[in-house]
């Protein structure tokens, strides 16, 4: 199984942490939030990870390049990162849509069971981690559902309409691939289409396709988007430290040399 990350922006949102490097680089506990990611889906059994980058690439590359094995982790340049959303990002990393594969944002943290839980449902074309709480604020991806059902999602539903929200992680099986990649290509053949969300056309696809989710209340996860975020990013990657014992990454696996 393979994972396609976003991780093409600056994320001025995190200044001044981010005024010389890209978000993924945010430093988390000693490590950066694009390290931890990696581990994380490797914990889950994940065995090649694509990463999109932008914004101070040849830095993300270099650090990666350190870490890891060219076998586990790949890039892709997306040249409009300062002007384009992550849609664009998607239609970069179209090639890789071509089997099973997990899509995930680049600022999304989480703990390998939170993968796990995913790879476990039921085989669907597509399929949408989703957290349920109390209150939801204008910056939440937005879902609305019927049973398991994606009807929609997007930031801005109504609050009566609203059943949870989507973590920034998808699963593709079956004909999800393909389906996905056509339907990226044709939503950029609108050249307006580049400043939209990839969770567009997702929406999109909802209307005749079966969209399932998978709720992973209970499990640690968050965006790190806001400075404020940053502490309960310290939370999570507590939890990948103290995860299952007999699934533990190995930097020396996937080691250079």
């Amino acid at each position: 199984m393979k994972a396609v990350v976003l991780s093409a922006g600056q994320g001025t949102r995190l200044m001044p942490l981010t005024a010389n490097v890209p978000k993924c680089m945010v430093d988390i506990e000693g490590q950066a939030l694009i390290e931890w990611q990696i581990n994380e889906l490797v914990k889950a059994g994940i065995d090649q990870v694509t990463v999109v980058v932008g914004y101070q690439a040849d830095r993300v590359r270099q650090l990666l390049h350190s870490r890891y094995d060219s076998r586990l982790v790949r890039f892709l340049y997306n040249p409009t990162y300062a002007w384009a959303d992550n849609l664009f990002s998607c239609w970069v990393a179209r090639a890789e849509m071509d089997e099973e594969f997990i899509l995930l944002n680049g600022d999304t943290l989480f703990e390998a069971a939170v993968v796990n839980r995913l790879l476990q449902t039921p085989v669907q074309p597509l399929t949408v981690v989703t957290h349920q709480k109390r209150y939801y604020d204008a910056d939440d991806m937005k879902v609305a559902l019927d049973g398991d059902r994606l009807v929609k999602i997007g930031k801005d539903l109504a609050d009566d309409n609203v059943h949870g929200e989507s973590i920034g992680m998808i699963l593709f099986r079956e004909e999800g691939p393909s389906k996905f990649r056509r339907a990226v290509e044709r939503a950029l053949l609108d050249p307006a289409s580049c400043k939209k969300w990839y969770l567009s056309v997702i929406d999109e696809m909802a209307q005749s396709l079966p969209i399932r989710t998978c709720l992973i209340n209970g499990l640690e996860w968050c965006e790190v988007d806001f400075l404020a975020d940053l502490r309960h990013a310290s939370r999570v990657v507590r939890a990948c430290e103290t995860g299952d014992g007999n699934n533990v990454f190995s930097p020396a696996r996937y080691a250079w040399g």
